[in-house]
């Protein structure tokens, strides 16, 4: 997902079309949730900042409260916090959440949830020691992070268009794992686990699979030369949320039949093919 998405995420929820890329990344992302959660005993997450580089926002733990885990989410919009409300609302899943402007502190008592999980969302917070210490306060089992993999030969894709004058709520030397790293273990957290995902057969283009094929595939530029015109399929829209619903029990099989480089590409491949990064720490003997 680009960089635009900070300016037009509300599309996603007028019509939820997240496309292939982003719908893979849901499939694995909640495999990865899912064996965290079964090994360490989660019963409850929270999630902050919800807003990360993705299509339709607040649907990163949909699957973890449909397996009954107990679903926390912060927002700084409040537009948005309002829509990703009215969406759990549709799918008849309980969530507490709260309006949190810049995550300078987080409203609860000290060791409130199993886990604290954030993904891609880190570059939205506007003190990274000062948030990294609340999510150590705040967590008693785990802390889940995930960030861009800024080795991925897509990164510098994604933020095509940045500078800090146009887009000023976002840090992106925050997304760095070695900063996060430091600054928990001087918390008194310790990696428990780290590795790269969602790795599927595209590169991190940032734009449609189509859109990529008609702007970058040498194949295309050879038949533009030949003049054979090269025109836009029709697609259907492609959505987690009917699967989440009940209605597409198949939707998962689908994804996974482009997992091949998930499941068998070595992590010297990995390092710049996978599009996401994740980082998992539990509490050290001085925490």
């Amino acid at each position: 997902m680009a960089i635009s998405i900070i300016n037009d995420w509300q599309k996603y929820f007028h019509h939820p079309d997240e496309g292939l890329g982003s719908s893979y990344e849901r499939i694995i992302l909640n495999g990865l949730l899912a064996e965290v959660i079964s090994e360490h005993g989660i019963k409850s997450i929270l999630e902050t900042p919800s807003f990360g580089f993705t299509g339709l926002s607040g649907i990163n733990l949909v699957q973890a409260a449909l397996d009954g885990v107990s679903i926390t989410l912060e927002d700084d919009d409040a537009h948005r916090l309002e829509q990703i409300r009215a969406l759990w609302q549709d799918l008849n899943l309980p969530l507490k959440s709260k309006l949190n402007p810049g995550f300078r502190h987080l409203d609860y008592p000290g060791k409130s949830f199993d886990m604290a999980f954030n993904f891609s969302a880190l570059w939205f917070v506007e003190n990274l020691r000062g948030f990294l210490e609340e999510l150590a306060r705040v967590s008693s089992k785990l802390i889940f992070i995930s960030v861009p993999n800024r080795s991925g030969i897509g990164y510098k894709g994604q933020l095509k268009g940045y500078s800090k004058e146009a887009y000023p709520q976002l840090k992106p030397e925050y997304i760095d794992p070695a900063s996060v790293i430091h600054i928990l273990k001087a918390k008194g957290w310790k990696l428990l686990r780290k590795g790269f995902f969602d790795c599927p057969l595209w590169p991190d283009i940032g734009m449609s699979k189509e859109d990529f094929l008609m702007q970058y595939c040498m194949i295309c530029k050879v038949l533009g030369k030949c003049k054979v015109p090269i025109r836009k399929t029709d697609k259907a829209p492609v959505c987690i949320m009917d699967y989440y619903k009940g209605n597409d029990a198949d939707f998962p099989n689908r994804m996974l039949r482009y997992n091949a480089l998930e499941r068998f590409a070595p992590n010297a491949f990995k390092r710049y093919w996978a599009h996401h990064y994740y980082l998992i720490f539990c509490p050290g003997d001085n925490a």
